[in-house]
């Protein structure tokens, strides 16, 4: 798999770092669909680097979990080992969209060893797999998107790959963005990952 690597002009050792995680179901979409973020961020915040990634997608054969979250992982440790030659900081930031948000969450409150990340923003990100507005759903698209995760697994399994549950008070600040009319993602997904995080205190 590949990125793009956007370097500011005036960096220093103190540059942070966005890594934007594309969405698409664990099993579709490019970076490419990042690109709308990307402009963005170099235009209103251009003291940032951004790394838009890509991640090996998910198919009947290959599953998307641990191997999407070893993917950030492996970039991460790129960025950190070339942090001199791309005069910048080790300190970085997520953006994710849809399964792009829910893997940004759960690579930053469970698999960020090193606590590098400062913040982390999921657009209609899934939190909470165990949530019974997934558990109990009658819409097949959700259902099917659901079952990419082995949805019939256990209990543990599930609240293995939720962030809802991998979160912890030291969980880096977090913004969430939900809808309140979109048909895959109920809005309990933000609300009740919202609370968990304020009872654990994290900004």
């Amino acid at each position: 798999q590949v990125f793009d690597l956007y370097l500011p002009e005036e960096r220093t050792f103190n540059t942070k770092t966005l890594i934007l995680v594309h969405g698409g179901g664990w099993t579709s979409g490019d970076k490419t669909d990042m690109n709308a973020f990307k402009d963005y961020i170099k235009n209103e915040l251009p003291e940032y680097a951004i790394v838009n990634m890509n991640y090996r997608l998910a198919d009947e054969n290959n599953s998307p979990y641990p191997r999407q979250i070893n993917d950030i992982t492996s970039v991460v440790n790129f960025l950190n080992d070339n942090s001199n030659n791309y005069v910048i900081s080790n300190d970085i930031g997520f953006i994710g969209v849809s399964a792009g948000g829910h893997l940004s969450l759960l690579w930053s409150y469970a698999f960020d060893n090193d606590n590098q990340t400062e913040m982390v923003c999921s657009i209609v990100g899934p939190t909470n797999f165990t949530d019974p507005a997934y558990l109990n759903n009658t819409n097949p698209l959700l259902q099917e998107i659901i079952e990419t995760f082995g949805i019939n697994t256990g209990t543990a399994f599930l609240e293995e790959i939720s962030p809802y549950h991998r979160a912890t008070a030291s969980a880096p600040p977090t913004i969430l963005f939900y809808g309140g009319e979109d048909p895959l993602i109920p809005t309990t997904q933000g609300t009740a990952m919202r609370d968990k995080l304020l009872e654990l205190n994290v900004t």
